[in-house]
């Protein structure tokens, strides 16, 4: 199972003000576009040759593209806030803020060609759509998945209990200081998803939304795993080369880390355990 609620991307457009009309047309290009993305989202070939899909963007529209990299959704906002881009692709624990501090505008849907495209479950959802107004296009969504050396587990583990509770690992070493975490507030929903299957007395129904005592249970959870963490990620590439370099063999993750390892040769794999994911 994985909980998408809240974490969808989305592709956000900047308006000088709240009160900016909603565009009826699309007028003529400015000849520039300056986005701030997530690793992976704005691809032009850079980190991997096979994946450009803003070179062509650029000479069929005259438009050159500048990204600046974001690593979370705070710094996301911060960036937002400061002003100079035209579009984010914000994930849900972002989007909502941005939208009620004023710093994107709405969108007119019917101006998206492959709108009709867009699964019927995401085309209206809470963290882009507000009293009717959408503000942003569902751009990507996966799964945080839980990554792993496959030299250390011959097979993929079971449980998130790997990188939550303190254990020996199949190669008869501690997972203390073997192990990562994610370094924002978001990561509260994974320790969520992990007690709701195995504290289900806590009445936990999504792990975005919560009430005192079963964040309280989340925080303390993540208390205890604190010992266990080397360190708290934020940057996918410092990650990969964690896993590559530093001695790593388990950690919540994206896709884009996975994918890269794998082709670069490295020993990792990813599985989504029994408790189920959180999603973006």
């Amino acid at each position: 199972m994985i909980q998408l609620a809240g974490t969808t991307a989305l592709a956000l457009c900047t308006g000088l003000s709240p009160a900016l009309a909603q565009m009826t047309a699309i007028g003529a290009g400015e000849g520039e576009l300056s986005i701030v993305a997530w690793a992976g989202y704005v691809e032009r070939g850079e980190t991997d040759p096979k994946f450009d899909w803003v070179t062509k963007f650029e000479a069929a529209s005259g438009c050159k593209v500048s990204v600046k990299t974001a690593n979370t959704s705070d710094e996301m906002v911060a960036l937002m806030n400061e002003g100079g881009f035209d579009l984010v692709t914000a994930s849900g624990d972002a989007s909502l803020r941005l939208i009620a501090g004023g710093k994107v505008q709405e969108i007119n849907t019917a101006l998206v060609p492959s709108w009709s495209t867009i699964d019927p479950r995401l085309q209206d959802a809470p963290w882009h759509t507000v009293d009717g107004k959408h503000y942003g296009v569902p751009y990507m969504w996966g799964p945080n998945v839980l990554m792993y050396n496959t030299e250390v587990f011959k097979e993929p583990p079971t449980s998130w209990n790997v990188v939550f509770e303190k254990m020996d690992l199949p190669d008869g070493k501690s997972n203390e200081g073997r192990v990562q975490a994610y370094d924002g507030p978001i990561h509260v929903a994974d320790a969520a998803q992990y007690l709701m299957f195995h504290k289900p007395e806590l009445g936990i129904t999504s792990p975005y939304e919560l009430n005192e005592d079963q964040y309280k249970a989340a925080l303390d959870l993540l208390r205890g795993q604190r010992t266990l963490v080397s360190r708290y990620w934020h940057d996918a590439f410092i990650q990969i080369d964690d896993f590559k370099n530093e001695g790593v063999v388990a950690s919540g993750s994206w896709p884009f880390q996975v994918n890269l390892l794998k082709a670069d040769g490295q020993p990792v794999a990813s599985t989504i355990p029994q408790e189920g994911a959180p999603g973006w």
